[in-house]
C-alpha cells in the first residue's frame, strides 16, 4: 500500500486506537516513525514500542499509555504536511498549550522535542504537536 504521509498515518492510528481504548497499536516501520516514537516515549506520552517482523515486513507495536482510564495523549496533530511544509527558527518555535504540550521537530541534529531544540538553539521542520 502506498502512503503519501506515513507519519500522518501513524498519528491517525494512535488517535483511533485511543478512541477505542486499545492498549497497543501496530503500524508499518520506518526510521522517521521510530525517531518520533523515541521522543514520545522520552516525554512520557507512550509506554514504549517494539519492532516486530510479520509476514516479512517490519512493523512497530506501540504500547499506549493511560492515566485514570483516560489517554495521556489528549490531542495529537500533524503540522507539516506533504503539501505544506512548516519550518521554524529556534527562537520562533511556538509553545503548545503554554508549555503543557510538545512540538516534535525534525532538525539537522535529528528528531527532537521543542524544549530540546530551544536548548540546543536549532530550528527545523515542525512535524507534529502533542498535548
Amino acid at each position: 500500500m502506498n502512503l503519501n504521509d506515513p507519519l500522518g498515518d501513524m498519528l491517525t492510528r494512535i488517535r483511533n486506537a485511543q478512541m477505542r481504548g486499545r492498549s497497543t497499536v501496530v503500524t508499518p516501520a520506518s526510521k522517521l516513525r521510530v525517531r518520533v516514537l523515541d521522543v514520545l516515549q522520552s516525554e512520557g506520552y507512550i509506554r514504549g514500542y517494539t519492532e516486530v517482523e510479520k509476514d516479512g515486513k517490519a512493523e512497530i507495536e506501540i504500547e499506549l499509555k493511560y492515566f485514570d482510564g483516560a489517554p495521556v495523549i489528549q490531542k495529537i496533530a500533524r503540522v507539516s504536511k506533504p503539501g505544506r511544509r512548516v519550518y521554524s527558527a529556534s527562537k520562533d518555535i511556538p509553545l503548545e498549550r503554554n508549555g503543557l504540550g510538545i512540538s516534535i521537530l525534525s532538525t539537522p541534529k535529528g528528531v527532537m522535542s521543542d524544549n530540546v531544540a530551544r536548548t540546543e538553539n536549532v530550528g527545523g521542520e515542525i512535524l507534529c504537536r502533542v498535548s
